[in-house]
This record gives structure tokens, sequence and C-alpha cells, in this order.
């Protein structure tokens, strides 16, 4: 079993492929190693190359996917594939530098299970389009999350296996696996790395990314709270329609004994009953996520907790 494995998500990155593995190489080149590339259906001919650099080096392993899954589905696959004993994830369009990961390794070995690139380079000369909300981004995450990162769009990361090998990753989640790494008791932190621009083709990043980013924020911030006790927040919203409706109807009978309005003048019983009916349904929600939260854990003999260590067992 190899000590480091670098998993490398790789997307129409062909111009630039041959340079990064010289770079990576290069840079892991004192520890026992494999790289898991990841080719998420690229147009170009990414994959013939890296068909090419696997045959010459045996260390390199090639996924291929047969359409675009996207990034988190690239890098799922590669930690599904993975070996080592700790885990690189870099991005493969050269803007992330491969002679980071010893730093990364070095903090690693402090007691760290996460460590995680901070690009403080990254924006400068674009402060206020992307540098300032950039800022905003992770501060709203780290807020939400109470992982406090600087830079959550950094792929460049390095994780201890066992706080990663049980995670599966969904959507676009793939920027949140420190949260859930955390979830799992691991220790988190973070260390300046380089940042470069990029040198071949286009930014496969848009400003559509920030709509995703907020409602997959919003799912782990419920994942965090409610996956094992969804009728908590069901039921909590339940109550609240309940609490409505009731008012509702204070208020309509109100309306009516003051003279000034009877219960067909206004729509306040129609609004009360539909509050209600909204009610009933959230508390029915919360029972069949409750079905669904323990078919989960014991269909496949998951537990809702995680051991570190064991000892005389």
């Amino acid at each position: 079993m190899p000590y480091l494995s670098v998993i490398l998500p790789i997307y129409n990155e062909a111009q630039g492929i041959p340079e990064l593995f010289v770079q990576l190489e290069n840079a892991i080149a004192a520890y026992d190693y494999e790289i898991i590339a990841v080719n998420d259906g690229s147009k170009d001919n990414s994959f013939e190359i890296l068909k090419s650099i696997s045959e010459k080096n045996k260390k390199v392993k090639s996924i291929n996917f047969r359409r675009n899954y996207g990034q988190t589905a690239a890098i799922n696959a590669g930690i599904q594939a993975a070996s080592g004993e700790v885990l690189i994830l870099i991005d493969s369009d050269l803007e992330n530098d491969p002679n980071d990961i010893p730093k990364l390794l070095a903090k690693l070995d402090e007691g760290y299970d996460v460590v995680s690139g901070w690009r403080q380079a990254r924006w400068k000369n674009e402060f206020l389009t992307r540098k300032i909300p950039s800022l905003l981004a992770n501060n709203l995450i780290s807020k939400v999350s109470g992982v406090y990162l600087h830079d959550y769009g950094c792929t460049l990361k390095a994780y201890r296996h066992d706080v990663i090998k049980d995670i599966h990753l969904y959507g676009q989640m793939h920027r949140f696996i420190p949260v859930y790494c955390k979830w799992q008791g691991g220790k988190v932190t973070e260390v300046p790395v380089n940042y470069q621009p990029r040198k071949y083709g286009k930014s496969n990043y848009g400003i559509s990314r920030t709509f995703r980013v907020v409602l997959d924020l919003l799912l782990i911030k419920f994942l965090d709270k409610y996956m094992q006790r969804p009728i908590h927040f069901f039921g909590l919203a339940g109550f609240y329609s309940f609490a409505i409706s009731f008012l509702l109807v204070l208020l309509a009978f109100y309306f009516k004994f003051a003279g000034m309005k009877t219960l067909i003048q206004t729509p306040l019983p129609t609004i009360a009953a539909t509050f209600f009916t909204i009610g009933v349904l959230m508390i029915l929600m919360g029972i069949i996520a409750e079905m669904q939260m323990r078919t989960y854990y014991e269909s496949q003999n998951k537990f809702p907790y995680s051991i570190k260590e064991k000892i005389n067992l």
C-alpha cells in the first residue's frame, strides 16, 4: 500500500497534462506514491495522453468516464480507487502548484487529519469583481458549517485516508469535504499555497456556480443538524404551521365578534386551513424521513458514530 495517493480530476486539459505530470512526479518523487487520474468525459484527447503516461509510469492509474459527470463525481471515483495512507486532491489546470504538496504533508504530520490549501494571492487584480464575492462566500460557508477556512474553492488538500474513506460525494459537494471530515471528528487546518494563473484553455466555472454553492450549503447544514433526527426539523416546521393556523383562526373570530367581517368575508379561515394542512404534511414527512434514516443505517449495517481507535477489543 503506497503512502501517498494523488487524485487528479481532468476535463479538457490535454495541453497542460504533460507539463503537469512532470511537475507532479518531481514534487512527490521522494514518497511511495500512486497517481489516480480521472478523465471526466473530456472532449479533447486528454485520455489518450493519460494512457501514454500510464504506460510509461505504472504508478499512474487512469479512470475514464463514459461522459462528463462533473468534478465531484471524478473526485469521488478517485477517492474510492485510492489505497494510500494520505490522499492529495489537486486540480489539473496547473493553477495549483504540485511543489506545495510536501508543505501540506508536513502540516499533516503535526497531528491534523485535513490540511486545506489557501490561495492568498488569488484575485489580487480583481478585488471588486472576484475577491470580495469570494471572501463573502467563504465567510458564509465558515459561519454555517462551523469549519473556518479562507478558501473552500481550493482543490489542493491533504486528507488522512481513515477520515475520508467512508465519505460518498454527490452533486457538487466536493468543496465541502473538510466539513464532512470534521463531522467524523477530524482535525482541520489550512496552509498558504501558491496560485498560478491558468496557462491553457479556459475555466470551466461561471457565476452560476455561486447559486449552486448556496444550495449545497443549505443541504450540508440540514445534514449536519438533522441527518439523524429529521423529525425534529419537519416536526418543528409543522408546529410552526399549526401555530400560524391557530392565530389566523383567532384573528378571524375576532373580526367576526367585533362586527368587522364575517367568516365568509375574510380569507383568514381558508389560509388557516391551508397552514393546518401544511402542518399535518410536515409531521408526516418527518415520520417518513425517520423511517428512511433508519433504513439507510440498518440496510447497510452502518452506525451513526465513528470510532477512532479501540483498546483490548
